[in-house]
């Protein structure tokens, strides 16, 4: 299995190098064969069409990653943090994270979106590179854990 900080140090580059519209290097991060996701929890949101993708192929990938960021605020800042590995499948390492995304609204930080990421992650001719990625924007008001498992029961 790839060694957590490998794991830590790529998806940090990828979040920092998405900020930044560093677009060739955020390419080289990817396998030819990358699947990425992304959807809000509720798939209610304003802004809904914005913030979904569900895209094959570092090409279609990269068209997608780079309109979205060109149209996004900036500065962006993307941190991805308690990362960690959960599994392995085939030749991939699997890992979770969260995400905490925050812009500046008036020259002040002002939080923009949190979620959950998990994807995996390829060695490639001894580089390491993102196989899957898929991130998943927390929408829903929160609510005591227990409310939300007793309605998860009687459902």
């Amino acid at each position: 299995m790839t060694a957590f900080w490998e794991v830590q140090e790529l998806i940090s580059r990828w979040w920092f190098t998405y900020d930044q519209g560093l677009f060739e290097e955020l390419d080289s991060l990817l396998t030819d064969d990358v699947y990425f996701t992304v959807r809000s929890d509720t798939g209610k949101t304003e802004y809904e069409e914005f913030v979904t993708a569900n895209v094959h192929g570092r090409s279609d990938v990269m068209i997608w990653q780079a309109e979205h960021r060109l149209d996004s605020p900036s500065p962006l800042r993307h941190n991805g943090t308690n990362v960690h590995l959960t599994g392995k499948r085939g030749d991939d390492d699997e890992f979770t994270s969260y995400i905490f995304v925050t812009q500046i609204v008036e020259g002040q930080v002002s939080n923009l979106s949190t979620g959950i990421v998990t994807g995996s992650v390829r060695s490639e001719a001894g580089t390491l590179k993102i196989s899957s990625l898929h991130v998943v924007l927390d929408t829903e008001t929160s609510r005591p854990l227990r409310e939300i498992r007793a309605a998860e029961i009687t459902s």
